[in-house]
């Protein structure tokens, strides 16, 4: 049975609306660490931060502000070049981040990061720096400061007049997460067997951490696909007791397919003109909010402590690299 005093994870999930307004209110304070306009940009982090350098990166370049591609530090492309590396990272001490800094200084590629941590060798590894340690985590599971930081990335967009049509605005999204925090989750979805995260877009790196939040905090079994390419082979592990969750739009007929064989579609995002003026809209950074409190529900409900996942811990220094 769950506890009866919320985890730490829980009570961290439950500050991201302020957080992402708190973080827009500082944009004046980082924009000159972040990305200009018409510069090349590599975006690199770890796990979660990979994940969210992935959503930032379509935003960025769909949104016309530069070409932007993202990568897991430790598969940076030897010998591609950059106007600027920006690197996510909330605790400052990640091995193959550090190196990957280490590298560029020495090729004179300009780099920036973001961390939750001002006391961290990220701080002189960077020749630029963004400190969110407000949004930083007690928690081995990355949430709020993972979604603060695409946050910040998305008001530093629509300060430049680059955010993709039809993204909201972040006070529309902390908005929308306030509702995300509080909403009951539905008794299918929190007793499901198995889920399929998909994305379109920006939201695919959503998908992909929602996966990763599940298999962290609940060991639970899921996939992140592409949408289009879900009817390429993944629905054929859709069924009853199984979940397709959607963040942004559904693509055409997409409904229909998991109805078909069974399953069960979770689509907060889906837009007033796919289903009528009573369907439920939702910013899709707010809709993440939603798949974190489902992990920590799951956690909870097999036993497990979110805040301590089995076989993790908050960075990974790899021995006699970096201390």
């Amino acid at each position: 049975m769950p506890s009866a005093t919320p985890s730490r994870t829980s009570v961290e999930i439950a500050t991201q609306p302020a957080c992402w307004r708190q973080a827009a209110r500082s944009l004046p304070d980082h924009a000159a660490a972040l990305p200009r306009r018409g510069e090349r940009v590599a975006v690199v982090g770890c796990g979660t931060s990979w994940f969210m350098a992935q959503s930032y990166a379509e935003l960025r370049e769909s949104g016309g502000h530069g070409e932007t591609d993202a990568f897991a530090a430790s598969e940076f492309p030897a010998g591609r070049r950059y106007d600027r590396i920006l690197a996510i990272t909330r605790s400052g001490t990640t091995t193959e981040v550090l190196d990957l800094l280490g590298r560029a200084r020495a090729a004179g590629v300009p780099t920036a990061a973001i961390t939750a941590d001002p006391a961290t060798p990220v701080m002189t590894a960077a020749d630029a720096l963004v400190v969110l340690d407000f949004a930083d985590e007690e928690s081995v599971v990355q949430t709020r400061f993972a979604t603060t930081v695409l946050a910040l990335l998305r008001a530093h967009l629509e300060a430049e007049g680059a955010l993709p049509p039809g993204v909201r605005s972040i006070a529309e999204a902390a908005g929308d997460a306030e509702r995300a925090v509080s909403e009951e989750l539905a008794a299918e979805v929190c007793g499901a067997e198995q889920f399929t995260f998909l994305g379109s877009g920006w939201t695919y790196g959503l998908a992909l951490e929602a996966g990763l939040k599940m298999r962290e905090a609940a060991g639970a079994w899921t996939e992140a696909y592409p949408a289009m390419e879900y009817r390429h082979g993944p629905i054929s592990i859709t069924g009853p007791g199984r979940v397709t969750w959607m963040f942004g739009s559904l693509p055409k007929g997409l409904e229909d397919d998991v109805s078909r064989v069974g399953g069960t579609l979770v689509a907060h995002s889906q837009t007033q003109a796919q289903h009528g003026a009573g369907a439920w809209d939702l910013d899709p950074l707010a809709d993440l909010v939603r798949a974190q409190r489902l992990a920590v529900t799951i956690a909870e409900a097999r036993g497990y402590d979110p805040d301590r996942p089995r076989n993790l811990t908050r960075s990974v220094v790899l021995e006699g690299r970096h201390a």
